[in-house]
């Protein structure tokens, strides 16, 4: 169990001592969507330091919140959910929504990161409502930030995993998506409609028309979104 107690035999105070230690939540979130390996869960949360991250993934085994497995001949490391910690998928899931209803957007919106944005944007694209074809390559490039957090490249294929580059596959670029990071990052979060941000001239598609005509479709926002 953690380190931090409570001295108290509430189930509430129990709870918070597994959960509590700062990040544990929002990795076990990277987990609740799929991530196994140490890479994955570490795009999800690029603000955690690798060593922090570490001893949090030794934290939560220890905790029965997962398992950790070293996959032979290559010595691959995956880490999976326990039934416990598949458990809380519910409860983390309503915190969320909660947090959307009643935390105020502009505080939300005062943390911007577009490396984040996008990792979260390649995992929720639906390729399956995008128009048909061999390959779509999208390139989303916001008007501030870093030199290097500015460009993005989504490359879509159906049946295959959505590519995520940082740097210029040097593949023709299908459509341009040039977007102000705050309305693109409201535009996910559901505070916004893609429509009424283009309208305000705050993002612009430019490329093939029916790939930017679907966007509204394919472009698909947070789940807490509908909260």
């Amino acid at each position: 169990m953690s380190n931090d107690c409570y001295l108290s035999f509430c189930p509430v105070a129990k709870a918070c001592e597994v959960l509590e230690p700062r990040w544990t939540l929002l990795v076990l979130c990277e987990l609740f969507v799929g991530a196994s390996r140490f890479n994955e869960i570490h795009r999800g949360v690029p603000g955690m330091s690798p060593s922090l991250l570490s001893r949090r993934l030794k934290e939560m085994e220890a905790n029965g919140l997962v398992i950790r497995s070293v996959k032979q001949p290559r010595g691959e490391i995956t880490y999976a959910l326990t039934a416990m910690a598949e458990e809380l998928k519910p409860v983390v899931l309503a915190l969320g929504k909660w947090a959307h209803r009643n935390v105020d957007r502009d505080l939300t919106l005062d943390h911007l990161d577009a490396r984040l944005l996008m990792w979260n944007v390649r995992r929720k694209a639906d390729v399956t409502l995008m128009p048909p074809a061999r390959q779509w390559v999208i390139q989303f490039s916001f008007t501030e930030g870093k030199p290097d957090e500015r460009d993005f490249w989504l490359v879509a294929k159906r049946g295959l995993p959505t590519d995520l580059c940082t740097l210029d596959p040097g593949q023709d670029v299908d459509l341009f998506i040039h977007a102000d990071l705050r309305a693109m990052t409201s535009v996910f979060l559901g505070y916004t409609k893609l429509l009424g941000e283009v309208e305000r001239g705050k993002i612009s598609l430019t490329g093939e028309r029916r790939l930017a005509a679907s966007m509204s479709d394919w472009f698909v926002p947070t789940v807490y979104a509908a909260a």
